[in-house]
This record gives structure tokens, sequence and C-alpha cells, in this order.
């Protein structure tokens, strides 16, 4: 079976493909990255857990591959990834109903006219 996302292009994000055409944005985004998961007001581990969430949102499998394995070197078991994938679920559940008042609006200027 053929996949538009190829697991080999993981690494190939990690080795800096990118880096080839626009060496110094790359070396500012790596930099940055780096920055944002040291240690702070969030643990580097709290942090990979929303960072594992983010990731089950926005369906990026590279994403998701990634931290599942970093958030399972830095301690978390299954069930607090599978509690993180919940977590994710109604948030995005949540914002979808949201948005579904934009819906009803739409149908409630319709019916005044």
């Amino acid at each position: 079976m053929d996949y538009y996302f190829e697991k080999e292009d993981l690494a190939k994000f990690g080795q800096g493909v990118l880096r080839e055409n626009a060496e110094q944005m790359w070396d500012k985004f790596m930099e940055y990255y780096g920055s944002v998961f040291e240690e702070g007001a969030l643990t580097t581990r709290e942090k990979t857990l929303v960072a594992l969430g983010v990731a089950l949102a926005e369906q990026c499998p590279y994403c998701i591959d990634a931290y599942t394995n970093a958030c399972l070197e830095r301690g978390c078991d299954q069930d607090q990834i599978v509690e993180v994938a919940h977590v994710t679920s109604v948030i995005k559940s949540g914002a979808t109903l949201a948005f579904g008042v934009q819906s009803k609006n739409i149908i409630e200027k319709k019916s005044m006219k």
C-alpha cells in the first residue's frame, strides 16, 4: 500500500533536509525549538505530552510518531498517552461544536428575512 507520508521522511526532517535552501531560517527554527523544550514552568516531559496532544489534533503522522516515542523515552506510560488522546479528542470536538454556532447564526439570520 502506498502512503503519502513516508516513515523515512521523519528522519529527513531531523537531518535538516530543509536547511539546504534556507540555512539561516532552519537554524533559527531549531534554536527556538530547542529553547521551547527546555525545562521551565513545565517540565520537558509535560511539554512533550502537550506536543503529542497538538500532534494528534493536527493529525501529523510524523509528529505523532516522534512525540509518542519522546513521551515513552521520558517515562510516560500507555495510560498517560491514551489520556492525552482523549483530552485532545474532547477539546477538538468541543471546538467543532463551538464553530457550529456559526451555522446556527446563519440559519437564524436567513429565517429572519
